[in-house]
C-alpha cells in the first residue's frame, strides 16, 4: 500500500496539470460529489484488499478471483442501467470468456495450499471493482468527464491509503534504488494516470459490460509477455484459453 500511495499520490499530480492544460473543470458543482467520493472509496479498498491478499495466495489464483469483474459488472449493470442489458447469446458469451479465464489459470487451483483468506479478499476485490464501474454508469458520473472520474478515485485513494497502511502496520520503502524509482514512474504515469484516464474514456462512449469483457484479456497479456520475454513454456491449456476468450469476446460484441 506505501507503493500504491506514492502511485496514487504521482498520478493525482499528473491529472490536475492535465485538467489545466486542457482547461477541465475539476471542481465545479455538477452533482457528482458523492458518487464520486464512493467511487474512490471502492477504488481505494479494492487495492487494499487485492494487496492484502497476496500475503495469503499466490498470484495466479489471485488473479482467477479479481477477474470476477467482468461478469459481477456484466449482472451489476443488467439489474441497474437498463441501456446495458445483455442478451442470451451475450450471457454465453461473458460466461465461455470468464471459463477460459478459469482454465489459463487453473494451475493455480491445484498449488495445495490453504489459501483461502487470500482467494476471499480477491473475491471481494473483484466486488469492488465491478461496484465501481456500475456506480459510474448508473449515476452523474457517467455525464462527467473521464479526467474528473479519474480524479476522485485517486485523490480519495491517495488520503485513503495512508491510514489503510498504519492499520496494517507497513513498514514503507526503505531501499530506493533505479528499479524501485523507475517501477514506481511507471505505475503513476503508464498505469494509474494513462491507462486509468483511457479507461474512464472509454466507459463514457460505450457499453461498459462489453469493455469489462475485453478486460479478460489483461491476465493473458502477462502470460504471452512472459513467454516472449521470460521464455515461459507456452502450455495447451493456454491456448485453449485464448480460444474460449476470443469466443466470449466476439459472443459479446454481436450486434443485434
Amino acid at each position: 500500500r506505501s507503493s500504491d500511495l506514492l502511485r496514487s499520490i504521482m498520478a493525482t499530480v499528473l491529472l490536475l496539470f492535465w485538467a489545466r492544460a486542457h482547461r477541465i473543470a475539476l471542481f465545479g458543482r455538477d452533482g457528482t460529489l458523492a458518487a464520486g467520493i464512493g467511487a474512490g472509496l471502492l477504488f481505494a479498498f479494492e487495492f487494499v484488499l487485492i494487496y492484502g491478499g497476496l500475503a495469503y495466495t499466490n498470484a495466479s489464483r489471485m488473479s482467477v478471483f479479481v477477474y470476477l469483474a467482468p461478469p459481477l459488472t456484466a449482472v451489476g449493470l443488467h439489474l441497474f442501467v437498463p441501456g446495458e442489458r445483455l442478451r442470451a447469446l451475450q450471457w454465453v458469451g461473458v460466461l465461455v470468456a470468464f471459463g477460459g479465464l478459469v482454465l489459463a489459470f487453473s494451475e493455480g487451483f491445484y498449488s495445495g495450499l490453504h489459501t483461502w483468506v487470500g482467494d476471499l479478499c480477491g473475491f471481494a476485490a473483484a466486488l469492488l471493482w465491478a461496484a465501481t464501474t456500475v456506480l459510474i454508469r448508473a449515476t452523474n458520473l457517467a455525464r462527467a468527464t473521464a479526467t474528473k472520474t479519474l480524479f476522485y478515485q485517486l485523490a480519495v485513494s491517495a488520503a485513503v491509503l495512508p491510514f489503510a497502511s498504519f492499520a496494517m502496520n507497513e513498514p514503507g520503502i526503505r531501499n530506493i534504488n533505479a528499479v524501485v524509482l523507475a517501477s514506481l514512474a511507471y505505475q503513476a504515469v503508464l498505469v494509474a494516470f494513462a491507462s486509468y484516464l483511457a479507461w474512464f474514456w472509454l466507459l463514457t462512449r460505450y457499453y461498459a459490460a462489453r469493455l469489462s469483457v475485453l478486460s479478460f484479456l489483461t491476465p493473458l497479456f502477462g502470460m504471452v509477455f512472459g513467454v516472449a520475454f521470460l521464455s515461459e513454456p507456452l502450455s495447451a491449456h493456454f491456448a485453449l484459453a485464448a480460444l474460449l476468450i476470443a469466443t466470449g469476446i466476439a459472443l459479446v460484441n454481436l450486434r443485434r
